[in-house]
């Protein structure tokens, strides 16, 4: 690693790994483009957390294309294993009376064979999505936590794993939508990212009315999917092949000494956060055409990790400027060194 003031210019071109592992990325985000209007920023946002291995929350009202959007993630993957009864994608409605079974399987008796057997639950997919899951107990929510955290699930003694691939989309509305329980802080810091989704501006939203009749999701039938390899392939490929520099690592790790360290802050970010921020900084790299993390992927990315997981004294209304007051000294301090191999 250079130790030299740097220009963070863009490599003139990729390893060929990694730019088999960027087409897959443009691929999958021209499939949601033609779907979701005006809605880029949340788009690569939701790639970088695929590629990352993460998982990602969306919260916004009714109507904003939560939903919308993570189906539209799901009809991009092919189904290539009908062997194995793994799908490419399901969803869970979370409503109040929903069991944790429901969620995960059960085991149920045959009487044709007098033998126990389990029965999938609709988390066993490729991708998830767990709509409106603040309308459900914290006992429902619970049963994620496993699942999310070490891709496995347990039921009756018995520890089934899941696919390498499982990715998560939940939704939720915000807290004062009756009908609403807070999700647990465990189950909060599961999640990679949290995406507030606001109204799109006048233009998008014509754009959305302009598809009219035609159903949003079929807008991009036509384009390519990507296959289940193909992701990950790319997952390998990007925490291989993309530079992580030791002056990140010690910055992640002086922001959340930092943020431990603020009397505003009254709970601070898990290590878990900062391990799960790696990859990310990583994937995002790539989509900009780069095999080296910069420290504007730090600025763009800490706050939909941090903010979910930290929390602020009364006074404080948005916990944004107390990380956006954190993470400055840090990136004063990368400014000057080269991050390049």
């Amino acid at each position: 690693m250079e130790l030299i003031r740097p220009s963070f210019r863009p490599e003139p071109s990729l390893p060929p790994d990694l730019e088999t592992a960027r087409a897959t990325a443009e691929k999958l985000a021209q499939r949601l483009r033609a779907v979701i209007v005006g809605r880029d920023d949340v788009i690569e946002l939701v790639l970088i957390a695929l590629l990352a291995d993460g998982h990602v929350l969306l919260e916004d009202y009714p109507g904003s294309g939560k939903t919308t959007l993570a189906r539209a993630l799901g009809d991009s993957l092919l189904e290539e294993q009908p062997s194995q009864g793994i799908p490419a994608f399901r969803r869970i409605q979370f409503t109040p009376d929903l069991l944790p079974s429901d969620v995960t399987g059960s085991t149920i008796f045959e009487p044709d064979t007098n033998r126990f057997s389990f029965r999938r639950g609709p988390i066993f997919a490729h991708i998830v999505l767990a709509d409106e899951i603040n309308r459900t107990s914290p006992k429902v929510q619970s049963a994620m936590l496993e699942a999310m955290a070490e891709k496995q699930v347990t039921v009756d003694n018995c520890t089934y794993p899941l696919d390498e691939l499982f990715f998560v989309i939940a939704t939720q509305n915000p807290r004062d939508v009756a009908g609403t329980y807070p999700l647990p802080r465990p189950q909060l810091d599961r999640f990679l990212f949290k995406i507030q989704m606001h109204y799109v501006d006048r233009q998008a939203e014509l754009g959305v009315l302009a598809h009219y009749p035609v159903p949003s999701l079929q807008m991009g039938s036509m384009l390519p999917k990507v296959n289940r390899a193909q992701i990950l392939a790319a997952r390998t490929a990007i925490r291989r092949g993309v530079f992580l520099a030791e002056p990140i690592r010690e910055a992640l790790v002086d922001l959340a000494a930092a943020l431990r360290g603020d009397g505003r802050v009254l709970q601070a970010a898990s290590t878990r956060a900062l391990v799960l921020m790696m990859p990310a900084l990583q994937a995002r790299a790539l989509l900009l055409g780069r095999n080296y993390v910069a420290p504007e992927d730090l600025e763009a990315l800490a706050g939909y990790v941090f903010r979910h997981r930290v929390e602020c004294s009364p006074s404080i209304p948005d916990c944004s400027t107390v990380i956006a007051s954190c993470l400055a000294p840090q990136l004063e301090k990368l400014a000057q060194f080269s991050l390049k191999r």
